[in-house]
């Protein structure tokens, strides 16, 4: 009996921290989320051109489908991240994440108990480009400045 005491610990030790990753993720809009889910509410609401307008992905320009794109994402992970993030921050429009949070990944982010997510940001095909080339002109405006050493 004695023997088995510890092994119930540990097995309570390990069901007690699953259980508060689970109660952190619960704020995170992509917790539970499947990317086949995440990508068809994206396409349902924005549609391909929109979604490769603003991300730039192969997989959105050329012969787009839902199960090619879900294969892209998984075997790329930098991809998924930034996908995930524009899901966030464009879909549900959740707020900024702090310095700490912002090194992790989006599915791993947490939000504040009572953040709920907002309507989808609507956007066109003119305010990606705009948004682009401010984009643009800020990192070259950035770029040609002296470096301070």
């Amino acid at each position: 009996m004695k023997e088995t005491q510890p092994l119930q610990e540990q097995q309570a030790d390990v069901s007690a921290d699953k259980a508060k990753k689970i109660a952190e993720q619960q704020n995170n809009p992509l917790h539970g989320l499947s990317l086949d889910k995440l990508l068809t509410e994206l396409v349902d609401f924005y549609g391909w051109e929109i979604l490769a307008a603003s991300m730039r992905f192969h997989c959105f320009q050329k012969n787009p489908s839902v199960p090619a794109c879900v294969k892209y994402f998984r075997k790329t992970e930098w991809a998924r991240e930034k996908l995930e993030g524009f899901y966030l921050s464009r879909f549900k429009r959740m707020p900024r994440a702090s310095d700490e949070e912002y090194v992790l990944p989006p599915r791993k982010r947490t939000f504040a108990p009572g953040v709920v997510p907002r309507s989808p940001m609507v956007l066109t095909l003119e305010s990606i480009e705009l948004s682009q080339a401010k984009a643009a002109s800020s990192y070259k405006e950035r770029a040609s400045r002296p470096r301070r050493r």
